[in-house]
């Protein structure tokens, strides 16, 4: 991801229903650890990542948005394992998480297709953009899970 598609980025991810509130830029940019995903030359979504390097603990949480015209053609599925297998040889994490809205089924549903499992429900986790505490699943995945 460059800093030009910072724009773009930002209006994909405020369109989303899942995302809590209007896109920061600085959200977006996400100190360097987002991709942009990308089909067929086109801007498709945003995947970003924050990372635990301690080495006890070493793993990453991801989170994913696509532009609803790129949505329900497995394509998030895709860019989650090509983020994964990168995070896995390059920065040597062992595991990962995900933490959809539990209201979220279509993303809870693309993401035990990836390999993720529910771990536990985070109870009011995530302001939502109606005001309200939001409960979040949290899933994991073992990089030999993938």
């Amino acid at each position: 991801m460059i800093e030009q598609d910072v724009g773009l980025l930002t209006a994909i991810v405020s369109e989303s229903e899942w995302w809590g509130s209007a896109a920061d830029p600085e959200d977006i940019l996400q100190d360097g650890n987002a991709f942009v995903v990308e089909v067929d030359g086109e801007m498709a979504g945003w995947l970003g990542f924050d990372e635990e390097l301690h080495p006890e603990y070493k793993f990453a949480s991801l989170d994913i948005i696509l532009a609803p015209s790129f949505q329900a053609r497995g394509l998030g599925r895709e860019a989650l394992r090509l983020v994964i297998d990168w995070l896995v040889a390059h920065r040597g994490h062992r595991r990962f998480t995900i933490d959809p809205a539990v209201a979220n089924s279509r993303a809870i549903k693309a993401y035990e297709k990836v390999g993720f499992k529910p771990v536990g429900v985070m109870r009011k986790y995530e302001l939502g953009t109606d005001g309200e505490w939001h409960d979040n699943l949290l899933m994991d995945l073992l990089s030999e899970e993938l």
